[in-house]
């Protein structure tokens, strides 16, 4: 089988494909909604903020690029938090696009992970308690593109920005 995906100077693999709000790639041509760059860096405090306004308007999978981003470019140390995040946003993304299986999987994932104090005033703790509460809601056959509050990544006042499908 010939690789025909578009390719980087060090040969890895570039994600040249429109994608829709979700994420899904789209044919070649289409007008998707803007990516996130894969060679832009977050401090901790961009990442988080921009993040969060992403999930607050029904874009995780755009939200795990970000986390994805500082992940690989964080220190050593940090990265657990940030694997966590991302693992956290792409369990919604799979939620909002319907694969219930693959959702309840990363959410639990995420929950492990997350569920301590966590760093860059993240509220480790009510991040784990919302991924297992929507795992456990779709278990039991809940809707997984119903609105539901996007989950508020750091310590202060609840979020009320829905995010939607």
């Amino acid at each position: 089988m010939t690789d025909s995906r578009e390719r980087d100077a060090a040969g890895r693999a570039l994600n040249a494909r429109p994608r829709d709000e979700l994420g899904r790639p789209l044919p070649r041509g289409s007008i998707g909604v803007p990516r996130i760059s894969e060679d832009v860096t977050y401090t901790p405090e961009q990442a988080l903020i921009t993040a969060q306004d992403l999930l607050n308007r029904g874009r995780a999978f755009h939200a795990h690029e970000v986390f994805e981003s500082i992940w690989k470019s964080s220190a050593a140390a940090d990265r657990w938090m940030w694997r966590a995040l991302a693992q956290l946003a792409v369990g919604i993304t799979h939620a909002q696009r319907e694969n219930r299986s693959g959702a309840i999987a990363l959410l639990r994932r995420a929950a492990e992970t997350i569920d301590r104090p966590a760093l860059h005033d993240v509220d480790g703790v009510a991040l784990a308690a919302y991924a297992r509460t929507l795992a456990d809601q779709l278990e039991a056959g809940g809707d997984p593109t119903a609105t539901a509050l996007a989950p508020r990544l750091t310590r202060g006042k609840p979020n009320d920005k829905p995010f939607t499908n």
